[in-house]
């Protein structure tokens, strides 16, 4: 693999590190900013909400940019949000920080998938992708939890601080390694985006897609204050648990794909939906327990994030039957459906815990995922029945 994919996937791990890494420092913000863990916990939801809008309004907008420019252009963009984060005075300038880094992220995947596949033969397309996004399961196993560690130990500033530097590595990885002469892909208006949005089986899709990372983001929002405040866990521990998280997440996360080749994506998304639906209801009644608390959680980690390849295959499959040439599309607004997904969940979540304490969002969150279940269930029922037709 050429040098320049690495340069691609240095920036995915910062992105995936600052995106991440918020979820360790709310009670921490919290506490310096002197607001409530539902205001600390809408950074969450602020930057979902920009990375949303970014992937397919600023993807759109940005398509006749050559893609080194762009390339660069974004991970300034990264840099100086995390800055603007690190210097913040207040809770409103943290706001500014979270959307504009979330921007960033929104065009960075769109384009960084393209400029991955540029960079090898068609055979190894999806190995280039997969390095780039394997920066993203490297920053949950490890830039989440040492940013967490740097925030307890330093102040949430500087984890921000940490990740500009970060930016910085990837902005000067991309100068030097990206070559310039990369392809210049199709432009795709917003009008064409919003077709494919508004096809009804795809839009079902996204709608599992943003009901499934919304039940899981309900409560994983406020996962740091629930070890603290219900399990009873030291500051300190919660930066070693969310570093086990993260190693479960990138189990998950291939055992997930796996399962979905094995037995395809509607039987992969009923097990793992099904499975996260009642985990989240165990924890509901194991958070207040110091040692099952932390079992449930890893467990659940192995789930959380294991429908990622599943409902992206799905997506894809699915688009090639309802939105042929548009696939690249499809997939991006998926993309944003999962970004949707938590930042509706982090509000939903901030609801909760503002009305009715942070130990009533694990069920509300299993709710959410088991309506994500209900969706694949008719999902796959409309998939049979068209089979079935096309045989008649």
């Amino acid at each position: 693999m050429p040098l320049a994919l690495w340069a691609l996937t240095i920036s995915a791990f910062a992105i995936g590190t600052t995106e991440f890494v918020i979820v360790g420092l709310i009670p921490t913000i919290a506490e310096q900013l002197s607001i409530t863990l539902p205001s600390a916990g809408m950074l969450v939801s602020i930057y979902a909400l920009g990375v949303a809008v970014g992937a397919p309004v600023l993807t759109a907008l940005t398509g006749k940019l050559p893609r080194k420019q762009l390339l660069m252009g974004l991970m300034v963009l990264f840099t100086a949000g995390n800055l603007v984060a690190w210097l913040a005075p207040n809770y409103e300038t943290l706001v500014i920080a979270r959307l504009l880094t979330g921007l960033a992220h929104g065009v960075f995947f769109s384009v960084g998938a393209t400029i991955a596949t540029n960079l090898v033969s068609k055979e190894k397309a999806a190995s280039a992708i997969a390095i780039m996004f394997g920066g993203l399961t490297v920053a949950l196993v490890t830039g989440v939890p040492l940013g967490t560690l740097i925030g307890q130990h330093f102040g949430w500033r500087e984890s921000f601080l940490a990740v500009s530097l970060l930016g910085v590595i990837a902005l000067l990885s991309s100068m030097i390694l990206v070559p310039r002469n990369i392809a210049q892909p199709p432009v795709t208006t917003l009008a064409q985006q919003a077709r494919v949005m508004l096809n009804p089986r795809l839009l079902l899709i996204y709608t599992i897609t943003a009901l499934g990372y919304g039940g899981v983001f309900t409560a994983f929002t406020f996962l740091a204050p629930m070890m603290q405040s219900l399990a009873g866990f030291s500051p300190s521990a919660v930066s070693v648990i969310l570093l086990g998280y993260g190693i479960s997440v990138a189990i998950g996360n291939i055992w997930g794909g796996k399962l979905a080749d094995r037995h395809g994506a509607v039987s992969a998304l009923t097990l793992i939906f099904a499975a996260l639906a009642v985990l989240l209801l165990l924890f509901q009644f194991t958070a207040s327990s110091h040692y099952m608390a932390l079992v449930t959680v890893l467990v659940m980690g192995i789930f959380a994030f294991a429908n990622v390849p599943g409902l992206q295959v799905y997506v894809v499959q699915k688009a090639d039957s309802y939105a042929p040439g548009a696939v690249d599309v499809a997939s991006g607004l998926n993309i944003a459906a999962f970004n949707i997904g938590i930042a509706l969940g982090s509000l939903v979540g901030g609801h909760i815990v503002e009305h009715y304490g942070l130990a009533q969002t694990p069920w509300v969150g299993a709710v959410i995922v088991f309506f994500a279940l209900l969706l694949v269930r008719l999902s796959g029922h409309l998939d049979k029945s068209r089979a079935e037709l096309a045989t008649e």
